[in-house]
């Protein structure tokens, strides 16, 4: 009986030593969320691109979370940087769409940035999962896996729902931003 405790030991060894590498590195790959002080002009159709496009644009925790619908480490620096961010408003950083304003974000406590109801709803989809047990939610322009939606948790909000995204998705712009530009103006030169 003694004989079979060795090996459980050493497994368990094992198995926490490979946590917290994995853990030390999330860490150490996460970036701060994106921030621009430029509003971004809105897509107006759906946005696809191939797998080696997105890889292009995205970094690479972005991608994981993003299309393969990955999970950001909860308490990590891009959350308590989403804590203290004043006004403004949330972004998809796969195609720039609207997705959440400051004006119905709070603090859940959950170790992820929680919003209680989407600005654009349009650009937000909710997919329950197959199983039931939770509802997906992704952006509705370029199918970017945001996070979780949860509703019936008793939070004091109006809708009493909570939008569980993942901070390292969404692209903040402060609310003292510069409109967007539109692509097709163009802007006179000027005369010295």
């Amino acid at each position: 009986m003694a004989t079979m405790k060795t090996p459980i030991r050493i497994l368990l060894i094992l198995m926490l030593g490979s946590l917290a590498v994995t853990l030390m590195i999330q860490a150490q790959t996460q970036k701060p969320m994106t921030t621009t002080n430029k509003t971004p002009e809105q897509p107006e159709k759906a946005v696809i691109k191939t797998d080696v496009d997105w890889r292009k644009q995205l970094t690479p925790e972005q991608y994981r979370i993003a299309r393969q619908a990955g999970t950001e480490r909860p308490n990590g620096e891009v959350y308590q940087q989403f804590k203290n961010q004043g006004a403004g408003t949330y972004y998809c950083v796969g195609c720039n769409a609207e997705l959440f304003s400051s004006k119905v974000k709070f603090d859940s406590h959950c170790g992820w940035p929680s919003f209680y109801d989407p600005s654009n709803a349009k650009n937000v989809k909710a997919i329950p999962d197959p199983d039931g047990s939770r509802v997906e939610v992704r952006c509705a322009v370029c199918d970017a896996h945001l996070g979780h939606v949860f509703s019936g948790e008793g939070f004091n909000t109006p809708t009493d729902k909570r939008y569980c995204i993942n901070g390292t998705i969404l692209k903040f712009v402060p609310a003292m931003a510069a409109p967007a530009a539109k692509t097709d103006e163009v802007t006179p030169a000027k005369n010295n």
